[in-house]
């Protein structure tokens, strides 16, 4: 099988370099095409029309027998003359060359006669010979640089060392943008093998920091996830597996009554609709446009119909795209356990900003200590100690909530309220 051309370097590094030196050779190479076509060869032109009128007037004043002008206006103007028998026996002249080519057709064009130009590179020297009337030849000697001009060559040698130039200024920036994708190719590498990165820290620009971080976020959110499907195995193994032992020797043992069976039932059907209920929290959903007002309330009436419900929403909540079933039953797990431990109020509050939406729940309840906010948010941990020892409960609901936020890019706080009891504040982005 052929193999393809690639014209396209395959690493980052090489195109962008390409992609940077490119179009900076194309527009250099288009002002040199405009700088040679137009201002180079009027130069020349004029130069070379001016040294062919010089000669000229050398050529008449020699073939007239006026010798002593000839000499007078040659040193006058920097040329020497010669006057020679023969011509220089050399094969080829240099009337074709880039340097003498204009002069050569100014020459045949005044003097009606073809005149030979030979070129001294190393010594810069121009000579011209033209035959006389006598059938001598003359020999006229001059600077090459009144034939040609070097600012070609120096304009040229300006070009490629600016492209140089900008080559070793941008090369180090991207060599350091290049190392800093690597870093996060290699860092995502080992943790798609469920390693860890100890030493991988955001840098580089913006935007690759700002990769890296999300980066970073997605693996401790992945490392979350494993852990909580631990705790979610051992939970069940150890919720499940007390009343059913209690159930199964109360059977034996002819000790069971119809309450005492029907409590754990219930007891193992909460259990279970607490995982069912975390597992449907991860499931997809298409995202809708959104506002979180009515769903609030409508959520708040329905879980704490007997509280005092106080809220305070802006007068054009913002609408933001968000998946509305999860966000529903998040904030519902929030209002159900604030509804859960509060005396008689709960609070509930939006406040709207040009990048995110943050929404405070409150309770008067008991609230939770500062060193056990932390554990709250852990899934299948029930702080009966700091909330009370008859509410019950799978500790999946804080948990649940925690997760739809995250899934939405948010963020979940548990602070202090003002009311005495827990402040859960979440900060979503619009």
């Amino acid at each position: 099988m052929v193999k393809k051309m690639r014209l396209m370097p395959r690493s980052f590094l090489a195109r962008t370099i390409l992609m940077v030196l490119l179009p900076l050779i194309i527009a250099l190479a288009i002002v040199a095409n405009a700088f040679f076509g137009n201002h180079w060869e009027r130069v020349h032109a004029t130069m070379a029309n001016t040294v062919a009128g010089e000669i000229s007037t050398l050529m008449k004043f020699l073939n007239e027998g006026n010798t002593d002008a000839m000499n007078t206006m040659a040193n006058n103007i920097g040329i020497s003359v010669s006057i020679n028998d023969t011509a220089t026996k050399r094969k080829h002249d240099d009337n074709h060359a880039m340097e003498a080519g204009p002069l050569s057709r100014q020459l045949k064009q005044r003097l009606n006669q073809r005149a030979s130009i030979y070129i001294n590179r190393g010594k810069r020297q121009v000579r011209i010979e033209v035959p006389t009337n006598d059938g001598r030849v003359a020999a006229f000697g001059l600077s090459m640089y009144r034939i040609y001009s070097t600012s070609a060559e120096v304009f040229l040698i300006w070009l490629i060392g600016s492209i140089l130039i900008v080559g070793a200024l941008v090369a180090p920036f991207i060599i350091a943008h290049t190392r800093s994708i690597r870093r996060i190719a290699k860092a995502a590498n080992r943790f798609g093998r469920g390693l860890d990165a100890p030493c991988f820290e955001p840098s580089g620009s913006r935007e690759i920091r700002e990769a890296a971080s999300a980066m970073i976020t997605m693996k401790e959110r992945l490392n979350r996830y494993n852990r909580t499907r631990t705790d979610m195995l051992n939970a069940v193994s150890h919720d499940l597996k007390s009343p059913l032992t209690r159930m199964r020797l109360a059977v034996e043992t002819d000790a069971a009554s119809k309450e005492d069976l029907l409590r754990d039932i219930d007891r193992m059907a909460e259990m279970v609709n607490g995982y069912l209920a975390f597992a449907r929290g991860e499931m997809p959903e298409i995202e809708q446009a959104t506002e979180l007002p009515s769903m609030l309330i409508r959520t708040a009436r329905d879980a704490a119909p007997k509280k005092k419900i106080i809220t305070d929403f802006p007068d054009a909540p913002a609408q933001f795209y968000a998946r509305p079933m999860a966000l529903a039953r998040a904030f519902a797990n929030i209002i159900e356990n604030a509804a859960r431990y509060a005396k008689k109020t709960i609070k509930i509050t939006e406040r709207d900003s040009a990048d995110m939406v943050e929404i405070i729940i409150e309770d008067d309840g008991p609230g939770i200590p500062d060193d056990k906010k932390a554990d709250a948010l852990r899934p299948f941990v029930r702080l009966d100690n700091a909330r009370g020892t008859k509410t019950g409960g799978t500790g999946l609901g804080l948990s649940i909530a925690q997760t739809a936020i995250e899934n939405h890019g948010g963020q979940i706080f548990l602070e202090n309220s003002d009311l005495g009891g827990l402040r859960v504040r979440v900060v979503l982005p619009i």
